[in-house]
């Protein structure tokens, strides 16, 4: 207890401390979008996800499933014509984690001793085969285990992009491929799930350094990139209907369904209808037939 600890290194803070993160998402949702655009902001010192301050650093990139024209296409329309940062080490092949990818990373870091970042694009890719007759927990356990001793021993953000599995679950951390082996062993796990509403997607986060929490993000297709959108995720996600309503709920407590309707112009039966719905799926809170907002969600009068 005497013993005065460090704070944990962040590459991106509230997102991606020290450690493993896990970053898992379904096929062509935009993974590779956001780990490529995240390593060049960091490398360059440039606001993760248009508004986070990060602080810069070599940043390790292995796009692992890209050919170098496609890689150099990505970057371009990222960069948006400024210059790519010197900082920024990109590679395209790799050993696997058990066979010499794990001494190899660990000497770049070794050379880069202040490094930020580093990104494996996929994860797949490096983890390897596991011993004969091991079991499917305990090989995907050991196959984080290869990359956390690396990435504890120097300190630094490592993202392992994934998959997630074909059938949705109520639990995030659940959709997440392989066995609840991978998101024990690693530090965080992040799952991008496309969504509904105003937002492009859905960032859930849980894990060791960071609250759990989800964030809605919005995608430029112009650049590329992944922007953060203020407030909570459900003000993004809900259908303009809801969204009015919880609007009005935030800034008048206690308001009833006749009062929300006319300040909001919308209909009355349909307002009625729409507050016992989002009472029954945990977005109202309903008493006495007045509703407030959840516990949780912040008042943004």
């Amino acid at each position: 207890m005497a013993a005065d600890f460090p704070e944990p290194r962040w590459a991106v803070p509230g997102f991606f401390a020290e450690g493993v993160s896990l970053l898992a998402g379904p096929p062509k949702v935009g993974k590779s979008w956001l780990s490529l655009g995240l390593g060049l902001d960091v490398a360059a010192g440039r606001p993760a996800f248009g508004s986070i301050e990060v602080e810069p650093g070599p940043v390790l990139y292995l796009a692992l499933e890209d050919t170098p024209r496609r890689l150099k296409t990505r970057m371009g329309k990222l960069l948006a014509g400024r210059d790519a940062p010197k900082t920024l080490t990109l590679v395209t092949e790799f050993p696997p984690l058990p066979q010499g990818g794990a001494d190899a990373l660990d000497h770049w870091l070794t050379q880069n001793p202040g490094a930020r970042l580093v990104v494996i694009d996929v994860f797949a890719k490096v983890r390897g085969n596991s011993a004969p007759g091991t079991a499917a927990y305990d090989a995907d356990y050991a196959a984080i285990g290869h990359i956390k001793q690396v990435a504890d021993r120097h300190s630094v953000a490592t993202i392992l992009v994934h998959h997630v599995r074909k059938m949705a679950s109520d639990d995030f951390l659940a959709e997440v491929s392989g066995t609840n082996g991978l998101a024990g062993a690693a530090d965080a796990t992040l799952v991008l799930k496309r969504s509904r509403g105003k937002a492009d997607g859905v960032l859930h986060i849980t894990g060791r350094d960071v609250d759990e929490n989800e964030h809605a993000l919005e995608f430029q297709p112009d650049t590329g990139s992944w922007l953060l959108l203020d407030g909570p995720a459900s003000d993004h996600t809900l259908d303009d209907t809801r969204a009015q309503i919880l609007a009005h709920v935030r800034a008048h407590p206690g308001s009833k369904p006749v009062e929300i309707s006319d300040a909001t112009g919308l209909k009355r039966d349909n307002t009625r209808r729409t507050c016992a719905r989002m009472a029954a799926d945990g977005q109202l809170v309903a008493n006495l037939g007045a509703y407030t907002a959840p516990l949780g969600q912040p008042d943004r009068t």
